[in-house]
């Protein structure tokens, strides 16, 4: 299932990758999102998404530099290392990964110039990017988030963003525009991983759970954004592999939306759980994607790596079982 793996280089070099495109050259109409994400899926064999979350405290001595605290500049530099390092790992053995802007906005400007490069340097690695800013507000300013990270002219152009539907569907008007014309892609939140999810995703609306609710209204934006090779839609709802019954509920409601799955790995949630929510198709179940963050960048062996080969060989090891769980898991 494994693609193969890159050879050992330098583990702490950093340095600063070059923008890439925002977008497809002019008069040309985009690649939708799901195509791109579901042939790529499709080529390796699994749906592991890596979580790009730089938890300041396990981040191996190998990489740290400086106090450590979030207003030391030598944090984002030990950030930058660290995850440029992974990418390096992982380049070519998964199609996408998942940046968590909270992670870099607490280091202040210099985490979102961090994050700029980032996600520049996936991107021409060959890996899609997907945001998680979970976004979501009224009229100019869900304007002004689609057009800073989706729009053609984007600052920090990314492949796909997480949004919060809970100020109304016409919050996500603004994101679904510009998903449409450059090809992008959105993952809605419905029915998180985390267990207070149920204080208002399972309420009872109407004799159905809200989540089911948000589930049924996303329908008409689910075929707005159906790519034209797959079939599947550039919508992607948020559903946690801790709720397996709620993915199938989800599932019926709109059977060509990708799911982004996260809760499995550190979160408890097993492989056969996470692609509850998939279906059959060539190569196997597909769907969506699984993400897994601490379970990949912050393996138990690598935690007090201070040579370049021991953090990268628990790295690959713990990218290795994730690969095999998720790949058996789509095989059935």
């Amino acid at each position: 299932m494994s693609a193969q793996r890159p050879e050992s280089s330098s583990a702490v070099s950093s340095g600063t990758a070059s923008r890439s495109s925002s977008g497809p050259p002019s008069g040309k109409t985009p690649v939708s999102f799901a195509d791109r994400l579901i042939e790529r899926v499709r080529d390796l064999g699994h749906p592991l998404c890596v979580g790009l979350d730089p938890h300041l405290a396990p981040i191996p001595p190998l990489f740290r530099r400086g106090s450590m605290a979030p207003r030391d500049p030598e944090t984002a530099e030990a950030v930058e290392a660290f995850l440029a390092a992974v990418l390096e790992r992982i380049a070519g053995r998964v199609a996408i990964v998942k940046p968590q802007i909270a992670f870099f906005e607490q280091l202040g400007w210099r985490g979102i110039r961090v994050l700029e490069s980032l996600c520049a340097r996936a991107r021409e690695a060959g890996l899609l990017v997907l945001l998680d800013a979970k976004r979501g507000d009224i009229g100019s300013t869900a304007e002004g988030y689609a057009t800073a990270y989706l729009a053609r002219e984007a600052v920090m152009p990314v492949d796909a963003i997480t949004l919060s539907p809970y100020l109304g569907f016409d919050t996500l008007e603004p994101f679904r525009r510009v998903a449409s014309a450059e090809g992008r892609g959105l993952f809605v939140l419905v029915k998180t991983s985390n267990p207070g999810s149920r204080d208002l995703q399972d309420r009872d609306v109407g004799g159905e759970p809200l989540f089911g609710r948000v589930a049924d209204g996303l329908i008409r934006m689910e075929r707005d954004l159906r790519g034209a090779t797959t079939g599947w839609s550039s919508l992607g709802v948020v559903c946690g592999a801790t709720w397996p019954e709620q993915a199938r509920r989800v599932r019926e409601a709109l059977p060509h939306t990708l799911f982004l799955v996260p809760g499995y790995g550190a979160q408890g949630g097993s492989a056969a759980a996470a692609v509850q929510g998939f279906v059959p198709g060539p190569k196997g179940l597909e769907g969506g994607i699984v993400n897994s963050s601490r379970g990949i960048l912050f393996p138990e062996a690598g935690r007090e790596a201070t040579a370049a080969d021991a953090w990268e060989a628990a790295l690959d090891a713990a990218l290795d079982q994730a690969i095999d769980e998720l790949g058996r898991a789509v095989q059935g």
